[in-house]
């Protein structure tokens, strides 16, 4: 019996769920109390995985994952026999795995048969349908009105006019059915632009708690610059993006930032900028010499805080009400370099969307990490990939660095044999 339930297999089959999930062979052994809390996350979702089940349910399963494992979860789930139902924000994955999508909107459920892409043009299509259908209606309505309204005093024409004031009182404009989805406004306009000597990054070294993150590290930036740093070296993406931003200063080496330079910087936790009582235009006026309220709450409006709810406290914030807080910052200072490390965490797909589009347009410089695969792949015209063994500098789209056979070949030589920094 231990056998037909397949009892012999599941160690082998838990260590490649484990190993596809980013937890590496050297914890497999160890408790659960003996690992850390990003490793905890990818083990809960191998033991969701484990054992075939008839029915999975995951809630943002994507949510800590590099892009590596969510790779393999998409190739996972792709080929589960079983049904899959799925809440997810990232796109790519969506579009991997999804064979429907429900559309949960103003309190009505729509399935449609299709990935994420199909749902998104269908949904604007059917939109369009119903406002064209409106209109066509409307000016249906103007004319049977203006008809009755010039002849129904006429005597040869009295009866067309009764007619059509019969099939008037018929017909129905319809409303058309109001959506929950709101899309912020995120436009960063450098208040100058940005000049040819951008930054040069010169042998610098990061720690942290005595452990190195990152030795002689050198990277000379230019102005077209859109970088995505990937990879599995969390902590030491983190450590760097806190020195770019000014946060912390490096262990060793330098920073030489152009003269024309003005950043701005987006941590991966800002809970500490909302420990206060202020409410959120008092926290925002901090970060401007602006006293006018209508202008500060112009910025907030863009990221849909409106009236009472740019007036709650900044300590009672949402995950995603932070950041669009701190994408309302970002555009108040009008920088022409962001750093920006993991953005899109706690924000819904209008909100990427948006995030997304408004980083395409960006002038300036980006640097940036995201484990959402269509944000890196629409934004970034560089990658770098901090490994554990060395670093890859590709001026390239993330989907070609992906394929790219020299790539394969310097990340399978960076990573084997050496261990990633736990977090």
């Amino acid at each position: 019996e231990f056998a037909e339930m397949g009892g012999w297999e599941a160690e082998s089959q838990a260590a490649v769920l484990l190993s596809g999930l980013g937890v590496p062979e050297s914890l497999h052994d160890k408790l659960m109390k003996e690992v850390g809390e990003s490793f905890k996350v990818r083990i809960l979702l191998a033991q969701a995985l484990f054992g075939n089940p008839d029915i999975l349910l995951l809630d943002e399963p994507t949510n800590g994952l590099d892009l590596d494992s969510i790779t393999w979860l998409e190739e996972f789930l792709i080929e589960f026999p079983n049904i899959v139902i799925v809440v997810s924000h990232d796109r790519h994955f969506l579009n991997a795995v999804c064979t429907h999508i429900c559309d949960i909107d103003f309190g009505h459920i729509r399935m449609y048969s299709g990935n994420y892409d199909f749902w998104y043009r269908m949904n604007k299509i059917l939109v369009q349908q119903q406002k064209d259908l409106k209109r066509r209606r409307e000016d249906k309505v103007k004319d049977l009105k203006e008809f009755i309204q010039r002849f129904a005093s006429n005597a040869s024409k009295s009866r067309q006019a009764t007619s059509r004031k019969k099939i008037l009182e018929k017909l129905e404009l319809g409303e058309i059915v109001p959506s929950s989805r709101r899309f912020p406004y995120v436009s960063f306009k450098p208040s100058r632009d940005i000049g040819n000597n951008v930054l040069r990054i010169v042998n610098i070294s990061l720690e942290a708690d005595g452990k190195s993150l990152l030795k002689d590290f050198s990277l000379s930036v230019n102005k077209t610059d859109k970088i995505a740093f990937v990879g599995r070296e969390y902590i030491a993406k983190s450590a760097l993006f806190s020195a770019l931003g000014g946060a912390t200063e490096p262990s060793a080496g330098d920073f030489y930032w152009g003269q024309t330079v003005e950043k701005a910087y987006f941590p991966k936790d800002a809970t500490p900028l909302f420990q206060s009582d202020d409410n959120i235009v008092d926290w925002l006026k901090r970060y401007t010499d602006s006293d006018d309220d209508t202008y500060i709450r112009s910025f907030l409006g863009r990221m849909l805080f409106s009236g009472d709810e740019a007036l709650k406290p900044v300590s009672v914030l949402s995950g995603g009400e932070r950041v669009r807080c701190m994408l309302s910052r970002m555009m108040l200072a009008s920088p022409n370099c962001l750093i920006m490390d993991e953005p899109t965490n706690h924000l819904d797909l209008e909100a990427i969307t948006s995030l997304n589009d408004g980083l395409i347009e960006f002038p300036g410089v980006l640097f940036f990490a995201s484990h959402d695969h269509e944000f890196v792949t629409s934004i970034a015209n560089r990658i770098v990939e901090i490994c554990p063994g060395g670093i890859i500098d590709r001026y390239m789209s993330f989907d070609d660095y992906l394929v790219d056979n020299q790539v394969k070949e310097l990340r399978d030589q960076y990573y084997h044999g050496h261990v990633v920094a736990e977090i």
